[in-house]
């Protein structure tokens, strides 16, 4: 299954102008875990989906690329 985290990830850091040291503490998941998603060296857990998809107000599915529309 071809996970599309990573990008939907950096789309949506992109549109708000985060950075991932911002959206660290934001979220309050390491930085170095952000950029280990980012290069898609790891997958998040899904407490950390939970956390992304709350700030991001976006649910899991369109996060992880399940489905096509933001909502």
């Amino acid at each position: 299954m071809n996970i599309l985290f990573a990008e939907r990830l950096k789309e949506f850091m992109a549109e708000e102008g985060l950075t991932q040291t911002e959206l660290a503490k934001r979220t309050g998941i390491k930085q170095n875990t952000i950029s280990a998603w980012l290069l898609k060296k790891k997958e998040p857990c899904l407490t950390s989906l939970w956390a992304i998809a709350d700030y991001f107000q976006t649910d899991i599915d369109y996060l992880i690329g399940r489905k096509k529309n933001f909502l």
